[in-house]
């Protein structure tokens, strides 16, 4: 008989995925170790207002992210300059989740901005950055289409 049991434990800005597996031969003491961290090219390490670390690399400009790539130049700075536009840029690699990060508290944009994403039939979460930053990661190791749009201030 074997069983798999896993727990993920979720740190700040990344997932890590133990398996215990039971070996009949070596009467179950065996247990497999390993960092599920997704198979994007992207990571986001670090956070705070003002500054984003992706990889190695450290942004003070909003972006969008997505698991295979990244836009440092997205206009709005602020919530209060995001337009419809703007969302309309999220809609890159088909994204089955998109993450609104409104920067360093949650604002809800105006629903005029958010309607045209909202009849595409993707999931649109709103949420501070930190927030966003964290989520993008555990969505990103789950091997989910998911793009963050970062707001930085």
């Amino acid at each position: 008989m074997s069983w798999e049991v896993v727990l993920l434990c979720l740190f700040p800005l990344f997932t890590v995925k133990i398996t215990a597996i039971e070996n009949p031969v070596n009467e179950g003491r065996n247990m497999q170790l390993s960092l599920d961290t997704g198979n994007g090219n992207y990571r986001i390490r670090a956070y705070e207002p003002g500054n984003i670390t992706i990889n190695n690399d450290h942004y003070q400009s909003s972006m969008i992210v997505t698991p295979k790539q990244l836009v440092s130049d997205w206009p709005p700075q602020t919530i209060a300059e995001l337009l419809t536009a703007h969302l309309q840029d999220l809609l890159i690699d088909k994204p089955e989740v998109i993450l609104l990060g409104t920067g360093s508290q949650c604002v809800f944009p105006e629903q005029d901005v958010l309607a045209p994403i909202r009849t595409q039939q993707i999931g649109l979460e709103i949420m501070d950055t930190a927030a966003a930053c964290r989520t993008f990661n555990v969505l990103m190791a789950e091997g989910r289409q998911v793009v963050a749009g970062l707001i930085i201030r």
